[in-house]
């Protein structure tokens, strides 16, 4: 009896751990489609989101191809960027967003950083800037480091002796490894040692 009890107690935790992912992903697709959905209301079921879906890829379209498009944007944007106050809000969500989108992407670069060097440790994180115009910060470069399991990180300031280039992993993996706590790596291929 004790026998079969531990292999349905082994059996439920095998099972949580196949259909939690799938249920979480699932979840937070769902939720994502339902607060799109709902700013429009009174419309049936899915036609909110393929609306606001659709506008704004016109929207994006008629900003990067079409003059009268990228004059009005770049008009909003003068406007919002001397307002006091809209400014720091508006540029701050422009630059995040700009970070790990678009054409100016900043969190391309992984690299490995040393964090100590008795026990030598390492981090992986993303080169942002590769020089500090500051005060006694001659050879130094700026490095950020997201948090495991968590949309968050920091930024440090370190020699640029102690950061090394990732060459055998995208930016995508890098983030996926460093988020997922080291967990998550790309298994097509194997990876080459330093």
């Amino acid at each position: 009896m004790r026998r079969f009890a531990a292999i349905l107690l082994r059996s439920f935790f095998q099972g949580l751990l196949l259909l939690s992912p799938i249920a979480l992903t699932a979840y937070i697709i769902f939720m994502v489609f339902d607060k799109i959905d709902s700013l429009i209301p009174f419309v049936p079921r899915g036609v909110g989101f393929i609306s606001i879906i659709t506008v704004i890829t016109i929207i994006g379209y008629l900003g990067t191809r079409i003059f009268i498009g990228r004059w009005l944007f770049d008009a909003f944007e003068y406007i919002f960027e001397h307002t006091p106050g809209v400014k720091f809000i508006y540029s701050s969500i422009r630059d995040i967003l700009g970070s790990f989108v678009g054409d100016k992407k900043k969190f391309n670069r992984p690299v490995w950083v040393r964090v100590n060097t008795s026990p030598e440790i390492w981090r992986i994180g993303f080169l942002t800037q590769k020089e500090i115009n500051f005060e006694h910060m001659d050879g130094k470069v700026a490095v950020y480091m997201p948090h495991s399991y968590a949309i968050s990180g920091w930024v440090i300031v370190v020699d640029m002796e102690n950061v090394r280039k990732i060459e055998d992993m995208t930016a995508a993996e890098a983030m996926k490894f460093a988020v997922s706590g080291g967990v998550t790596i790309s298994e097509d291929e194997p990876k080459k040692h330093h």
